[in-house]
């Protein structure tokens, strides 16, 4: 595994400082890595991208080693399996974490989809995951946006996939419900990622494993919850009460399931709370990771 690092003139995705390729067994991945102190992985939701933690590495960089992460096909990272499924993209971290010469446990912090996959590691390997945040997590219930069940139906899920910057500034705007959020930057940088040739393929793959158009999975929210539930991994869960994508009322089977967690309802915030309370997020999560330091 080799890393490739940011330097002058590289392509625009590479261009913020602390990002970079890292080579793993399958793929490359993209990576964006700031700040000292305890290692925090990031890990972003369906369809997303590492810049949906860029407020948070501006708010936590002082305290932690923040490493933010493309998951596999979604953003400018490769795909990195066959069939890009939960298990594949969490067996993609340890090695990412290895190539930035962190080799012991850390604090994993995932939206959405990401929550699913921070705990698909944790059940893999609770020895690398200290403690989890999930941030409007996947995996807590069966109902799900109309927009990601319609991705189980063809010809439509085609149609929908196709990427245009109209249809980028209506999922900005779904997501956010403050429309100051939802700005023209965000949809540029929505449309840029949605264009990756791999991003359609993968968003089939993962749709496929986690739903249908009757809504999530239930089998593998079990086994998955079951497993994450036998390690007793600190855990705190914050949910935006105005989430359009995975309802606010998914926050109580946390404490069902999982009735050690902390949890926390952020009543003036929707799907991505990271990005629309930055510093109540950073707060809460900095608090959270001092009551469970991994020294």
């Amino acid at each position: 595994m080799t890393l490739e690092r940011d330097h002058a003139g590289t392509a625009a995705e590479l261009r913020v400082p602390g990002t970079a390729y890292v080579d793993v067994d399958g793929g490359r991945m993209r990576i964006r890595r700031r700040g000292a102190g305890e290692p925090v992985l990031l890990l972003h939701g369906i369809g997303r991208s590492l810049e949906d933690w860029d407020e948070q590495l501006d708010r936590l960089a002082g305290r932690f080693d923040l490493v933010a992460v493309d998951l596999p096909g979604f953003g400018w990272s490769a795909r990195t399996a066959d069939r890009m499924t939960l298990g594949a993209m969490a067996a993609s971290l340890p090695q990412v974490l290895a190539a930035l010469g962190i080799d012991g446990p850390v604090h994993v912090v995932g939206n959405s989809l990401g929550g699913a996959v921070a705990m698909r590691l944790a059940a893999d390997r609770p020895d690398l995951v200290h403690s989890l945040v999930l941030a409007n997590s996947a995996g807590f219930g069966r109902e799900v946006t109309i927009a990601l069940r319609l991705l189980a139906i063809r010809p439509i899920s085609g149609l929908l996939l196709k990427p245009s910057r109209r249809t980028a500034a209506r999922a900005v705007r779904n997501l956010f419900p403050d429309p100051a959020v939802g700005t023209d930057e965000r949809i540029e940088l929505a449309y840029a990622v949605a264009s990756q040739p791999q991003r359609a393929h993968t968003m089939l793959e993962i749709a496929d494993e986690l739903g249908t158009f009757r809504g999530i999975r239930p089998q593998w929210r079990q086994d998955l919850l079951e497993a994450v539930a036998r390690h007793r991994i600190p855990t705190l869960a914050l949910w935006g009460e105005r989430d359009t994508v995975l309802p606010a009322a998914h926050l109580k089977a946390v404490t069902a399931v999982l009735p050690h967690a902390e949890t926390h309802l952020l009543a003036d915030a929707g799907y991505m709370p990271q990005v629309e309370l930055p510093d109540v997020f950073a707060e809460l999560v900095t608090a959270f990771l001092d009551r469970n330091p991994i020294a």
